[in-house]
């Protein structure tokens, strides 16, 4: 009896799937079938040879280029950063530009001197006599005005008195340490967007190496969908939409390629390089976090954080600039010397001079200009104090964020898990499904494009918990070190 039109699709659907089921045979036919038949024996004419697997290739395959700068370790990333920010370069000018001003404003209780000379030369002079003596009626003539002689001046001046100048000091070493918590906390924030771009870069490394994993995927069904149409089992319909699945998988590659080179250049700007930088495959996000704890020691309390600390600091500042401003309505009282000499020969006064002198000042009025800076200095320091406690809020409220967005970060990694063994599954059992004939194409396409946004999804929940735990360290952290 000739074979039906359904054994010749049963015999190619075989042949696609490398195996075979022989219909209308008995059990015990079944029983008898070889598991490998002899070299020597020609198979049945149903049951077709085993499929090669197929190769595919795509341009999308292959991975971008690497950077043209590598991290290896968390120790370099930091080297960098510090080198070349200019945040940090920033805020350690302004520590310099505080340490000036106190120096300024110590010069204001030291002593003063100032030496001058000066040689004048006149063109109209005039002689006259002048007597020398009157008993020998001798007289010696006199140029006048007399040129052509060197007068020296020599002035010293030492504040003994001045209560506004002491407490001007205190309030610039005050500054400084302003400047330095400031600096503190710009490398605190320096080094977690280091560390985040560098969990970034990782992260985007991962979602790009998983979507290619799912372009070579879409690309094998895309081949198992021709070849089932070739064999006369499958439609057009299946292998439109299986071409569909695969410009749906190079879109995401695009995507995903663009989204690494910006990360890339982000870390790059991080650590103050005007190119993209990557990081070392062989570099663990382990030791990233250990590394910026070693970098950045946990504090205990939060006013010990240096943001915090460094407003403290300018409201105090701000207090002493009020009591700056009222304590130069006191008098100050300095003392001065003053030695000259001159080769001019007047006939009469000494060549040299010398003369100390005590000066008193009172202030009385200076138009209202004291008034007025006290009046702003008190209103800077109000505004310092709400400035204070409107940080302190906001970094109260941040703890609490980041210490629950860890909880967050672990259970939304929990449910990519669960969602993520879910989506294999189905795809599994769709395909399964699919080969037996039972299932769409539609249904396998939909699988897939769940399983691999699965993935991703748990790779970036992944990526989610080390950004979280580092977000964690650094909102309760103190970090120090130098450009």
């Amino acid at each position: 009896m000739p074979h039906s039109p359904s054994r010749y699709a049963a015999s190619a659907f075989c042949a696609l799937l490398g195996s075979c089921v022989v219909f209308g045979s008995s059990p015990k036919a079944r029983a008898q079938v070889p598991s490998a038949a002899p070299s020597s024996t020609a198979p049945p004419s149903f049951v077709a040879p085993l499929p090669t697997a197929p190769v595919v290739d795509d341009r999308w395959l292959t991975p971008i280029p690497p950077a043209p700068r590598v991290i290896e370790s968390w120790g370099a990333a930091l080297e960098l950063v510090r080198s070349r920010s200019t945040d940090l370069g920033t805020a350690y000018a302004q520590v310099r530009s505080a340490e000036a001003q106190a120096r300024s404003a110590l010069a204001a209780i030291l002593p003063t001197i100032n030496a001058s000379a000066n040689v004048p030369h006149h063109f109209i002079t005039r002689e006259t006599g002048t007597v020398i003596s009157t008993s020998t009626a001798n007289v010696r003539p006199i140029t006048t005005p007399q040129s052509d002689y060197l007068a020296v001046n020599v002035s010293l001046q030492q504040s003994l008195i001045n209560v506004q100048a002491w407490q001007g000091i205190g309030t610039a070493r005050e500054a400084i340490k302003v400047q330095q918590l400031a600096a503190e906390d710009m490398s605190r924030i320096v080094s977690l967007g280091v560390a985040t771009a560098m969990v970034s870069v990782v992260a985007a490394e991962r979602v790009a190496e998983l979507n290619r994993n799912g372009l070579r995927t879409a690309l094998e069904r895309k081949d198992l969908t021709a070849r089932k149409r070739a064999l006369g089992v499958g439609t057009g319909l299946d292998v439109v939409r299986a071409d569909q699945d695969v410009a749906a998988a190079r879109a995401t590659i695009v995507a995903s390629n663009e989204a690494l080179r910006k990360a890339r250049e982000a870390l790059g700007l991080a650590v103050g390089l005007p190119q993209a930088v990557g990081v070392a495959a062989s570099l663990k996000l382990d030791d990233v976090f250990a590394g910026a704890a070693k970098t950045c020691p946990h504090v205990d309390s939060v006013t010990e954080r240096a943001d915090l600390a460094a407003s403290q600091k300018r409201l105090e500042v701000a207090a002493r600039n009020v009591r700056n401003t009222e304590l130069s309505f006191l008098p100050t009282l300095s003392a001065s010397s003053s030695f000259s000499t001159t080769t001019a020969d007047t006939g009469a006064a000494l060549p040299s001079t010398w003369s100390i002198q005590a000066v008193l000042n009172v202030p009385i009025w200076d138009g209202g200009n004291r008034y007025g800076t006290l009046r702003n200095n008190r209103a800077l320091r109000d505004t310092a104090g709400f400035q204070l406690e409107a940080l302190r809020r906001t970094v109260t409220v941040q703890l609490d964020q980041a210490n629950r967005n860890v909880t967050v970060a672990e259970d939304g990694l929990e449910v990519a898990r669960d969602s993520r063994a879910l989506a294999a599954q189905i795809d599994q059992l769709t395909q399964t499904q699919y080969r037996a004939g039972q299932g769409t194409s539609l249904e396998l396409v939909i699988a897939a494009a769940a399983l691999r946004q699965a993935d991703i999804s748990l790779a970036l929940r992944e990526f989610d918990v080390v950004t979280a735990r580092l977000q964690a360290l650094f909102a309760l952290a103190r970090c120090s070190g130098t450009p």
